[in-house]
This record gives structure tokens, C-alpha cells and sequence, in this order.
């Protein structure tokens, strides 16, 4: 049996390679320093940040700024990589505006939220084991570079086009994932710090149209992005646009909606109430119905 150290170094390695394959994919056709892809640097500095963290983290046992972390690589990549192109036009300072408001404000809150909380939970079993720790921040890696891949991609692309209707699809589909995400947020932070609220599962305001529309709001954010971007994006950068499919995947069949719903089960499973809410309720894509 191959021992789970190696194959979380293992899982690293993966996890490097894809990344990088997408950096380079993405870096085609578009802006370059020293004959290599600007998109490519940036995905390899984007991994360098969570490495140089993780040795923080890991040596404090902590995962209070991991958070924060990803908020920062977002915001200050963007911004290098703007001011990096010899070219910059109205479409690339509006991919950085909404790459910037995004990662501030979620970065902000969860950020508050570990802070106040003490520590973050999904970390009990990881923080004090190296590798898996590693991988950990490796994925937070992976994570920003095929979220922001096609935002970095048409910033950095040689094509420049004018700003049209398409851009102004992409901009309200945006304005409406993060409306969903910040109101979310904001009504789920309200009803938890309540402690008449303690036990019980919140099933109010957009949490009642949906069981988890912060997480809409995500996969919405990024399909706006793609939207803006797409028109500047050709050839292997078009592989870029993956991005929203990526947060789906990620959101609805891996690490974000089954292992909530199943935390939720463990919790109020059995529950008159909270059985009726499920049935009742989607688990992703709102549907508004009168009270």
C-alpha cells in the first residue's frame, strides 16, 4: 500500500504541473517578459505566495491567514499583471476593477470570520501534518490560476477590442453573483452571531431560495469575468474560459456543497424542519417562490 505522504507529494506535483500547463496555454498569443508568457510568471509567482505562507503556517501551526492569503495573490497579481502589458485598455482595467472588489471584500470577511471564530475547522486534521498541509496551499495555488485564468489571459492577450454589449452581459451577470454572495454572507454572519440562533440552521432571506447561494454567487462572479474576457481571448487561450466550469466542479461536486450538505445532515439530519427545508429548497440555483 503506497504510503498517503507520498501520495500527497504526489498530489502536489499534479496539482503544480496543471497549473502551469494552464499558465503556459493561457500565456499564448499574449504579452511576454524574456521570451516566456507573463501569464505563465504569474502563475508561478501565484504558487510561490502560498509556498512562502505555507512555511509560515505550518512552522505557527496556523491557518488564520490562509484566507487572506489567496485574497492578496488575487489582488496583487492582477495589478502586476496590468501594469505589466504595454497596452493597457478599458477592458483589462475592468477585469482588474472586478478581480480587486471580488477578492477584497471575500477575502475581508473570511478573514474576520476565522479571526473571531479562533480557527477554521476544515484544518483540525491538516494544519499539524506537513503534506497534507502542503497540498493544502498547493491547491489554493491551483485555485486562483483556473479561476482567474481567463480574466489574466485577456489582460495580458494581444488582442484588444472595443467594449460592447457582451461586456456589459458579462458586467451584470458579475453585479449579480456578487450581490448573491455578499448578501448571503452577510444574512448567514447576522444569523449566526445571534446566539437566540445557536443549533439551529439558518433558512432566511437568500438562504431560502437556495441552500447555498453564496455559492451561486461564485460560480456567477466567474462566469461574468469569462464573458468580458472572452472576445480578446484566441487560440490555446481560449482554454482559459474553463474557469467558471472549474468553480462549478469544484463548488458542486467536490469540496464545497456535498461536504456542507453532509455536515448538515450529521447536524440536524431527522429534523422535521430542516428535512422540509431540503425538500423543499434547491441546493444551488435559486428558485423564488411567495412565503
Amino acid at each position: 500500500m503506497q504510503n498517503p505522504s507520498i501520495k500527497n507529494y504526489i498530489a502536489v506535483l499534479i496539482a503544480t504541473l496543471i497549473g502551469l500547463g494552464l499558465g503556459f496555454a493561457g500565456g499564448q498569443g499574449g504579452s511576454q517578459i524574456l521570451g516566456i508568457p507573463t501569464f505563465l510568471i504569474i502563475v508561478i509567482v501565484a504558487y510561490l505566495i502560498q509556498w512562502l505562507a505555507f512555511v509560515v503556517a505550518y512552522g505557527l501551526k496556523t491557518e488564520k491567514f490562509y484566507d487572506l492569503t489567496g485574497s492578496i495573490t488575487y489582488i496583487s497579481l492582477t495589478t502586476i499583471l496590468l501594469l505589466s502589458i504595454p497596452q493597457i485598455d478599458d477592458r483589462a482595467v475592468l477585469l482588474l476593477v472586478l478581480v480587486v472588489v471580488w477578492a477584497a471584500r471575500l477575502g475581508t470577511f473570511l478573514f474576520t470570520r476565522v479571526l473571531k471564530e479562533g480557527q477554521d475547522s476544515r484544518f483540525d486534521e491538516i494544519r499539524a501534518n506537513f503534506p497534507r498541509f502542503l497540498l493544502t496551499w498547493t491547491l489554493q495555488g491551483l485555485w486562483i490560476t483556473f479561476t482567474a485564468a481567463a480574466a489574466w489571459a485577456a489582460i495580458t492577450s494581444s488582442v484588444r477590442k472595443e467594449l460592447n454589449w457582451f461586456t456589459l452581459l458579462g458586467f451584470v451577470i458579475w453585479a449579480l453573483g456578487f450581490f448573491f454572495e455578499l448578501v448571503s454572507d452577510a444574512q448567514k454572519s447576522r444569523f449566526t452571531s445571534n446566539p437566540a440562533n445557536k443549533g439551529k440552521f439558518i433558512h432566511e432571506g437568500l438562504w431560502s431560495f437556495s441552500r447555498h447561494p453564496n455559492y451561486f454567487g461564485e460560480i456567477i462572479v466567474w462566469l461574468g469575468v469569462a464573458l468580458i474576457a472572452l472576445p480578446v481571448l484566441k487560440g490555446w487561450a481560449l482554454l482559459t474560459l474553463i474557469s467558471p466550469i472549474w468553480v462549478i466542479i469544484q463548488l458542486v461536486f467536490i469540496s464545497g456543497i456535498p461536504m456542507l450538505e453532509k455536515k448538515a445532515d450529521e447536524r440536524w439530519g431527522g429534523q422535521e424542519d430542516y428535512e422540509k427545508y431540503k425538500k423543499t429548497t434547491p441546493v444551488l440555483i435559486p428558485r423564488f417562490h411567495k412565503k
